[in-house]
């Protein structure tokens, strides 16, 4: 499974969001840290759902990252996460 799937998935059990979009945008970061052959080193979340609301910028970060999971998160460049409710 790719690793955008895994992301998909994770995050929409979490929060079931009214948006959800995730890309792989590795193929931009070509010969910068972190790349690899085969992309699935940089991602770029966006997410909008109700849970987050109240919840400080921190907060919602942490809870992404809590719902993709140490394991995942650590087979991760980058992630770029817009968040709101």
């Amino acid at each position: 499974m790719r690793v955008a799937d895994e992301i998909y998935e994770s995050l929409q059990a979490a929060f079931s969001p009214r948006e959800l979009n995730v890309v792989d945008d590795s193929e931009s970061h070509r010969g910068h840290s972190g790349y690899q052959d085969g992309g699935q080193s940089h991602f770029n979340v966006y997410i909008r759902a109700a849970i987050f609301e109240g919840q400080s910028r921190v907060a919602r970060h942490r809870a992404v990252h809590k719902a993709i999971g140490a394991d995942l998160v650590g087979r991760i460049h980058a992630l770029a996460l817009d968040i709101d409710i």
